[in-house]
C-alpha cells in the first residue's frame, strides 16, 4: 500500500464525490418545471441510481467509508429510501479478508500458534466491518469467546481516508455553503483512530459494562436509573487483537428474525435509549457509535440488548455532563435562560443574539423517533422551517458583518461547536435512525430526562433539602443587622424544607439597608447561585412600577387624575369609555378587566405586541361602565397604564422608566420591564411548587376559596370574571410561558418586570420617603448600579416625536396634551429637582387614594395604581401601606409611617404561604404592623388570593 495506492484511492474518492454531485445538480435542474408527480419519479430514480454508485465504492474502498456508510444507513428518518436500503447491507458484513492474514495476526499478537490458543476456532467470520473481523472461537480453557482481529494495514488506510474527508467537506462548504460539516469531521478525525487499539476498547468495555452495572454489584442507588442490558465480557486484549464473551444474539436489523422471537420493539428501542442516558448524563462516558451493527438482541427473554464494540467512546468533563443536561431539561422546559448557560457551560459560542433559534434548534435535535415512512415527510417539514430559519440568520448575520471589516466578517452564526457535544447529537441522530428503523415511536425528552435531572442535582454546589447549608446555600455578602442574620436561619430553614428555591430579600429602614440577602439557585435545572445582581420575573409587583411613572405623569401635571384617557389617547374615546379617566384605570374600575380574553385565546403571544394590544384596548368595549365597578385588571392594568404614559409623554415606555427611575435611583441593568439582549447570565427562572398547586386546587374544588369564607365572599364582591375553567392550566403553565425570552423581552407593564430585591426596595424607600432618592448602601457585590444600562435610549429631536397622519385634535384635548419637553428632564436623567422624583408633599394619600383622593378610589384592596395594605381596627381596615405583590410569591411595599421599604423576589411558584411567612417574621422582629392581608389563615399571597377569588366568583356566576 504505497505512494501509487493512495493515489488512486483519493482518485477514486473524488471522482465518485463529483460524479454524484453533478447528476443530483443536473436533475436538480431538469426538474424545476415538471409536474409533481414526474418529479417524484425521476428523484426517486436518482436516488436509486447514486445509492448503488455509492454502496459499489464503499464495499472497494472499505476503511473509514465503511463506517460513514453505517452511519448514513441509520438516518431512515432523514435519506431516501433507497440509500437506507442499499447501505444498511453494510450494517451486517463486508467481504471477509484471507484467512492466512487473520491467522498470521491473531499468531502474532498473542504469541502463540492458532492451535495452542483455541481447541476450535470457527474459520467462517461472524461479521466483517472496516477495521476488524470476528470468528467464533473456544478456548483450550473452555471459553466459548469472539476473537476480534484488525485488519492488516488499516492504520494508514483509516488516516488517508481521513485526510480525503476533509477535502471533501471543505470542498462541499465552499460549494454548498448551507453545509458546512467540518466541525463534525474535525472531532471525528480525533477520535477515529482510537479505534484503532483494542486495549483501549477493551477498557472502554469493562468501563462501560461497570458503570451499567453488569459486574454483579449494585451501586446504582437510583432504581429509576438503571438499565436492562447485556455486555460481553472482555477475556484478553492486545493493539490488535481482541477477545470477548460470546452472546448468541440477532442482529437488531433483522426484523423478521426480531419478530419471530416476540421481540417488543418499542421496548428495546426504549432500553437502548435509556443505556445511553445512563451512559451519557450519568457516568459521562458513553460510545460514540451507536449504528445497528453494534447491537445485538439476546434470543431468550427478556429479549435484553447486547452493546458491543466501544472502540469509540467520550469521555465527558463534569462541566460538559452537566451542561448536556441542562441543555435537555431547559429545552423541556422552554427556558431560554437555562438553555443558554448550558450552551456557554459547554463552550458553544453563539455570535448573534438568536435564543429563540437556538431553542427551536436544540428541541429538534431531542425531537420524537417516528417510524421511517413518516420521517421522511416530517423531515420535509423540519427542513422548510430550518431553510426559513436560515435565511433569518443569514440576514442578520449580513447585518452584524456590515459593521465589520471584510477580513472579520463571518458566515455561521456559532462561534465555537464543542465536540464532545457534536458526538453527542450524533448518537441522538444514531439512536433516532434505530427507531426509524424499528418502526417505534420515541419521546427523547421524556426517557433521559430522570438521567439528565440525576447529572445535574448530583453537582456538589447544588444541595436541597435537609443538605443545604448557610455557607453554600446563602450568598455571602456583610450582614446588616442581627434580624437579617435571624431572617437568613429562617431562609436556610424554609430551603430544607424545599419551600424555597432561590430567593432575594431586600429592605430599607429610615432611609437605609437593613436586610440585602441572596440565597439558592438560580433555576430547577440551573444551579448557579442567586446573587444580589440576579433578575426574577415579578408578575403583578411590575404594577406597582408602573402606576409610579403614571404619577410622576401626574406630579409633573402632564396628566391629572381626573382627566379622561380619551385626552391623550383619542382613539379610546368610543364604545362607552369616553368617560374613562385615568384614576379609573389606576383604581381597577377601567371596566376592562375582560377585554382581551378571545384574542389571547386565539394567540397568547399577542402580549408581545405592544402596538396591536393598544389598538385592542382602544377598541374595546368595557364589561361595566367605567368607575361602577372595581374589578382586578390582570393584564390590561399594564397596557392602559403604558398607554396613557406613552400618549401623554412622548415617549415609549421603556425609555420613560429609564429616565425617571432607573438613572435617577442608580439601580441601572437591575430594573427592567422587557429585558434588554445581555443580561441572559442573571436570569432567575420560573417553576411551580407542584405541591403547592395542588393544594390550592384542592382548596377550590372544596370550597375553601382563600381560607376563610367570609375573607373570601368580601374579595370576590369587587372581582371581575375570569375563565374559570382554564384558571390551573393557565397557572401551571405560567413558568414555561414566562421563562421565554420572547415573553421576558415584551414591555408587559403589569406582568413582566426584571427586578433585583435591592432595586425593587431601592424604588419602594424612595416613595416611602415622599419621593426622595435614599443613599446607596455600598455593602452588596456587585454594587448597585454598576452594571452597564442596556439599552440606553439615545437623545432624540423633540421634533421628530410627533404622530404623522394624526387627526386634527379638538382645542380641548390639544391644551390637555402636555407633552414632555427637555425643561422636565434632561437626557442624561438627572431630574431638575436634585435626588427627589415626587415633588406632592401629600404623594402617599395619592398612591393609597385617601385623604384628598378618596373619592377617586373604590372601597377595596385597590387604592390609586398600588395595592392597598391595611390593619383591622374596629371592625374597618385602616389603610396604612401601599405596595403590589406578584402571583408566586414576589412582592414589594412599603409603610409610610414607619419609614420601611421591602422587596422579595422568588423563581419557585407558590401561593405566597413562604413570602408571608418572611413578612411576619420580619415585621414581628421590627416590631412593626403586618399587613391584614398576610395574617389570615389561607396561606396565601394578596395576588394568589386575588386570582383564586376571581376564579370562585367566577364559577358561582
Amino acid at each position: 500500500m504505497g505512494w501509487g495506492y493512495n493515489v488512486r484511492r483519493q482518485m477514486k474518492i473524488f471522482t465518485l464525490t463529483m460524479t454524484i454531485y453533478l447528476d443530483y445538480k443536473a436533475v436538480q435542474r431538469k426538474v424545476k418545471w415538471m409536474p409533481q408527480d414526474r418529479k417524484d419519479k425521476l428523484w426517486e430514480i436518482t436516488h436509486e441510481r447514486n445509492a448503488k454508485r455509492l454502496l459499489k465504492a464503499i464495499i472497494e474502498l472499505e476503511g473509514l467509508w465503511v463506517k460513514l456508510g453505517q452511519y448514513l444507513s441509520t438516518r431512515a428518518d432523514v435519506l431516501p429510501e433507497a440509500y437506507v436500503n442499499h447501505l444498511k447491507q453494510l450494517q451486517d458484513s463486508l467481504p471477509p479478508r484471507p484467512l492466512e492474514e487473520v491467522h498470521h495476526t491473531i499468531e502474532k499478537e498473542l504469541g502463540k500458534l492458532l492451535k495452542d490458543l483455541f481447541d476450535d476456532f470457527d474459520n467462517v467470520p461472524l461479521a466483517t466491518a472496516s477495521i476488524s473481523q470476528v470468528h467464533r472461537a473456544h478456548t483450550v480453557d473452555g471459553l466459548d469467546v469472539v476473537v476480534k482481529v484488525q485488519h492488516k494495514g488499516i492504520k494508514n488506510v483509516i488516516l488517508q481516508d481521513l485526510k480525503n474527508a476533509k477535502l471533501i467537506v471543505d470542498w462541499i462548504a465552499w460549494a454548498e455553503p448551507q453545509f458546512n460539516f467540518g466541525p463534525v469531521l474535525n472531532e471525528w478525525c480525533a477520535e477515529v483512530p482510537k479505534e484503532l487499539d483494542f486495549n483501549l476498547e477493551a477498557e472502554n468495555t469493562r468501563r462501560v459494562s461497570k458503570n451499567l452495572n453488569h459486574d454483579g454489584k449494585t451501586g446504582d442507588d437510583l432504581l429509576i436509573n438503571r438499565v436492562d442490558v447485556l455486555v460481553p465480557e472482555v477475556i484478553q486484549s492486545t493493539e490488535k487483537v481482541l477477545l470477548l464473551q460470546y452472546m448468541d444474539g440477532v442482529r437488531l436489523s433483522d426484523v423478521a428474525a426480531l419478530d419471530e422471537l416476540g421481540v417488543d420493539k418499542q421496548t428495546l428501542v426504549e432500553t437502548i435509549t435509556r443505556s445511553y442516558a445512563h451512559q451519557i448524563y450519568v457516568d459521562g462516558f458513553f460510545n460514540g457509535d451507536p449504528h445497528p451493527g453494534n447491537f445485538l438482541v439476546s434470543k431468550t427473554p427478556p429479549h435484553q440488548p447486547i452493546l458491543l464494540d466501544f472502540g469509540l467512546t467520550k469521555d465527558l468533563s463534569t462541566t460538559m455532563k452537566q451542561g448536556l443536561a441542562k441543555m435537555l431539561l431547559a429545552a423541556a422546559e422552554g427556558d431560554h435562560a437555562a438553555l443558554l448557560s448550558a450552551f456557554a457551560e459547554m463552550g458553544l459560542t453563539l455570535r448573534l443574539d438568536m435564543p429563540e433559534d437556538a431553542m427551536e434548534i436544540t428541541n429538534y435535535f431531542f425531537r420524537r423517533a417516528i417510524p421511517a415512512k413518516e420521517s421522511v415527510e416530517d423531515f420535509k417539514v423540519h427542513s422548510k422551517e430550518a431553510e426559513q430559519r436560515m435565511k433569518r440568520l443569514q440576514e442578520r448575520m449580513k447585518q452584524e458583518n456590515s459593521s465589520r471589516s471584510k477580513k472579520s466578517s463571518h458566515r455561521n452564526p456559532v462561534d465555537a461547536f464543542p465536540g464532545d457535544a457534536i458526538f453527542f447529537m450524533r448518537v441522538l441522530n444514531l439512536l433516532r435512525g434505530l427507531s426509524s428503523m424499528l418502526g417505534a415511536r420515541v419521546v427523547y425528552v421524556d426517557i433521559m430526562r430522570p438521567f439528565a435531572e440525576t447529572a445535574l442535582w448530583s453537582e456538589p454546589s447544588f444541595k436541597c433539602g435537609s443538605s443545604l447549608n448557610a455557607s453554600s446555600w446563602i450568598h455571602g455578602s456583610r450582614v446588616h443587622s442581627e434580624v437579617e442574620n435571624k431572617l437568613q436561619r429562617l431562609l436556610l430553614d424554609l430551603g430544607q424544607q424545599n419551600k424555597i428555591l432561590g430567593i432575594q430579600v431586600c429592605a430599607y429602614h429610615n432611609g437605609e439597608v437593613i436586610i440585602d440577602t441572596a440565597a439558592g439557585y438560580l433555576g430547577k435545572y440551573d444551579p448557579r447561585p442567586v446573587q444580589h445582581d440576579s433578575l426574577f420575573p415579578v408578575f403583578s409587583a411590575t404594577k406597582g412600577v408602573t402606576a409610579g411613572l403614571v404619577h410622576w405623569l401626574i406630579d409633573q401635571g402632564i396628566v391629572r387624575l381626573h382627566d379622561r384617557v380619551s385626552m391623550v389617547w383619542p382613539e379610546f374615546s368610543v364604545h362607552g369609555k369616553e368617560d374613562c379617566t385615568v384614576a379609573h384605570v389606576l383604581n381597577h374600575t377601567a371596566g376592562l378587566h375582560n377585554a382581551l380574553s378571545n384574542q389571547f385565546k386565539e394567540d397568547p403571544f399577542i402580549m408581545c405586541k405592544w402596538e396591536d394590544v393598544l389598538k385592542e384596548l382602544a377598541d374595546a368595549v368595557p364589561d361595566a361602565p367605567p368607575g361602577t365597578k372595581q374589578a382586578y385588571h390582570a393584564l390590561t392594568y399594564g397596557w392602559l397604564c403604558g398607554g396613557i404614559i406613552e400618549k401623554a409623554s412622548g415617549k415609549k415606555f421603556q425609555e420613560l422608566l429609564e429616565e425617571v427611575l432607573v438613572r435617577k435611583l442608580g439601580v441601572d441593568g437591575e430594573f427592567y420591564v422587557g429585558i434588554p439582549p445581555g443580561v441572559e447570565s442573571r436570569l432567575a427562572s420560573l417553576t411551580l411548587d407542584m405541591a403547592e398547586f395542588e393544594s390550592a386546587k384542592s382548596l377550590f374544588k372544596n370550597g375553601i376559596g382563600d381560607g376563610g369564607t367570609q375573607n373570601h365572599a368580601n374579595v370576590s364582591a369587587i372581582l371581575g370574571e375570569n375563565a374559570a375553567e382554564d384558571f390551573f392550566s393557565v397557572i401551571a403553565a405560567m413558568p414555561v410561558l414566562f421563562n421565554m425570552l420572547f415573553i421576558r423581552r415584551a414591555v408587559i407593564p403589569a406582568a413582566n418586570g426584571h427586578f433585583s430585591a435591592r432595586a425593587l426596595a431601592r424604588y419602594y424607600a424612595m416613595l416611602v420617603n415622599g419621593g426622595e432618592v435614599p443613599l446607596h448602601s455600598s455593602s452588596s457585590e456587585p454594587l448597585l448600579g454598576s452594571h452597564p444600562l442596556i439599552p440606553v435610549f439615545s437623545p432624540k429631536d423633540e421634533n421628530t416625536r410627533s404622530r404623522k397622519g394624526r387627526k386634527e385634535e379638538s382645542v380641548e384635548k390639544q391644551q390637555s396634551r402636555r407633552y414632555l419637553d427637555k425643561s422636565t428632564v434632561h437626557h442624561n436623567g438627572v431630574s431638575n429637582v436634585e435626588h427627589r422624583i415626587f415633588k406632592n408633599p401629600n404623594i402617599h394619600d395619592s398612591f393609597l387614594g385617601t385623604g384628598d383622593y378618596d373619592g377617586l378610589a373604590q372601597v377595596g384592596p385597590f387604592g390609586l395604581g398600588f395595592r392597598r395594605y391595611s390593619q383591622v381596627a374596629s371592625g374597618s381596615p385602616q389603610y396604612f401601606a401601599f405596595g403590589h405583590s406578584g402571583v408566586g410569591g414576589s412582592t414589594a411595599f412599603c409603610y409610610p409611617g414607619h419609614n420601611f421599604a421591602l422587596a422579595i423576589t422568588v423563581n419557585k411558584m407558590s401561593r405566597g404561604g413562604v413570602t408571608a411567612t418572611i413578612i411576619k417574621f420580619i415585621c414581628s422582629e421590627l416590631n412593626l404592623p403586618c399587613p391584614e392581608e398576610y395574617l389570615d389563615h389561607g396561606g396565601m399571597g394578596p395576588d394568589m388570593k386575588l386570582d383564586m377569588s376571581t376564579l370562585n366568583t367566577n364559577v358561582t356566576h
